[in-house]
């Protein structure tokens, strides 16, 4: 399915970032990256804040590409997580992975289970690599969103 498919079922919308809310964003996931570093919070806080940079990078693909995901309806985190490859070009494997993130993130919110030792380097460790990676490329293919000029 194309952005503009899920723009015409509204699971997305059309948006027009500039490079002040992208670099914001950006700000901010290194900032939820650092929180999820922090020995002293528990594993649920860790993983959140690991997990908001994951969504924080998905966001800005899809501001990037002109959407924007409408959180009206229910999914917008698995319609962000799904837009990756179309977006900011990441591999099916690793959005299996980031999906099976978010589905521990749930069973989390919602149910209350326990985050492991294990789910919390694995999120960790894909936040850091995909603001790395969402760093790149916006330096490759929209470098006018980490500049003011």
């Amino acid at each position: 399915m194309t952005l503009e498919n899920l723009l015409a079922i509204h699971r997305l919308q059309a948006f027009e970032p500039t490079p002040a809310s992208v670099q914001r964003l950006l700000a901010s996931a290194g900032r939820n990256l650092a929180d999820a570093r922090l020995p002293e919070l528990s594993n649920d806080n860790r993983f959140d804040a690991a997990y908001k940079t994951i969504m924080q990078c998905a966001m800005i693909g899809l501001w990037a590409k002109g959407f924007r995901t409408a959180t009206s309806q229910p999914g917008h985190h698995q319609t962000a997580l799904q837009t990756l490859p179309k977006t900011l070009e990441l591999d099916a494997d690793t959005v299996i992975v980031l999906d099976a993130l978010r589905k521990q993130r749930n069973l989390n919110d919602y149910e209350g289970d326990p985050v492991t030792d294990a789910a919390v380097r694995e999120c960790q460790a894909q936040a850091e690599a995909l603001l790395a990676h969402t760093r790149q490329w916006l330096q490759d293919h929209r470098p006018d969103l980490l500049s003011e000029n």
